[in-house]
C-alpha cells in the first residue's frame, strides 16, 4: 500500500505528479524562489529551529529572496528571464537540518524530557 500511495506522488511515474511539478517549478522561478523558502518558521517552531542552526550566509540569502518575490508580487511583476533561467528551485538546504530537528525532538518526546523549545500560536 505504501509502494502505491509513493507511486502517486512521485514525477517519475505519475503524469499528474510531472504537471504539477512542472508547474510548480514555474512559479517559484518567476519569483525567483525556492522550495525551502515556502516553509514558515512562525507556524512551525522545529522550522525556526532549522533556521537558527544554518549558517548566517544561508539565512540572509533566503532573507533577500523572500524580500525579492514579495517585491516583484507587489508590483505584478516576474524576474527577468535570463535570472530565471539561473533559478534551482528544488536545490534545498533546510530539509537536512529540519530532519535532524525533528528527529531531536521526537526522541526527547520518547525519553520524557521537557521541549527544549516552546511556542504557541497565536
Amino acid at each position: 500500500m505504501a509502494s502505491f500511495l509513493q507511486s502517486l506522488i512521485d514525477p517519475k511515474k505519475n503524469w499528474f505528479a510531472r504537471q504539477h511539478m512542472k508547474a510548480l517549478t514555474q512559479r517559484l522561478r518567476n519569483y525567483g524562489l525556492r522550495y525551502d523558502d515556502l516553509y514558515d518558521p512562525y507556524y512551525d517552531i522545529d522550522v525556526k529551529e532549522a533556521l537558527n542552526r544554518l549558517p548566517r550566509e544561508i539565512v540572509d540569502a533566503r532573507n533577500q529572496r523572500l524580500k525579492r518575490a514579495m517585491d516583484l508580487s507587489m508590483k505584478h511583476q516576474y524576474l527577468p528571464d535570463n535570472l530565471q533561467a539561473m533559478q534551482t528551485p528544488f536545490r534545498s538546504y533546510l530539509q537536512e537540518i529540519l530532519a535532524l530537528v525533528k528527529k531531536e525532538r521526537a526522541e526527547r518526546e520518547a525519553l520524557g524530557a521537557l521541549p527544549l523549545y516552546q511556542r504557541t500560536i497565536p
